[in-house]
């Protein structure tokens, strides 16, 4: 599977955040949010597109949008950088195919082991019954 960097399609924006920081929370805007459309990717293909918005359809907003903030870091450049990275780490999760399950019959050995154990389970119960009188 290729690596896609939707970096460049990620439109930033930034607001006042909580956290560490003291009074440098107070003015600088170090909360970053990004956006990615998808509908409007140019990066992936049509099949990838339906792939992403089955399986992110719950991270996605009704116009398809997907959101991400950060406002972990006391920068706004280091925060724009872990969106960047969340978001690519979301669409190459979501790009990647599940193996397929091979079913497979059991063995004969686990078949016998099965019935032995049955037989013996069979037995207790018997030896539990009430004795019968001639």
């Amino acid at each position: 599977m290729t690596n896609i960097d939707i970096s460049s399609e990620i439109t930033f924006k930034t607001a006042r955040s909580g956290g560490k920081g003291g009074q440098n929370v107070n003015k600088v805007e170090t909360m970053v949010e990004g956006r990615w459309s998808l509908p409007d990717s140019s990066l992936l293909s049509d099949t990838q597109k339906k792939l992403l918005l089955q399986k992110l359809g719950g991270k996605l907003t009704k116009d398809q949008v997907l959101l991400v903030k950060s406002q972990t870091e006391r920068t706004q450049l280091g925060n724009k950088g872990l969106v960047i990275q969340k978001m690519n780490a979301i669409i190459k999760q979501a790009l990647v195919r599940k193996k397929s399950r091979i079913a497979t019959q059991p063995t004969k050995a686990s078949r016998q082991h099965r019935l032995a154990g049955k037989k013996i389970q069979s037995y207790k119960k018997q030896l539990r019954a009430r004795p019968e009188i001639d």
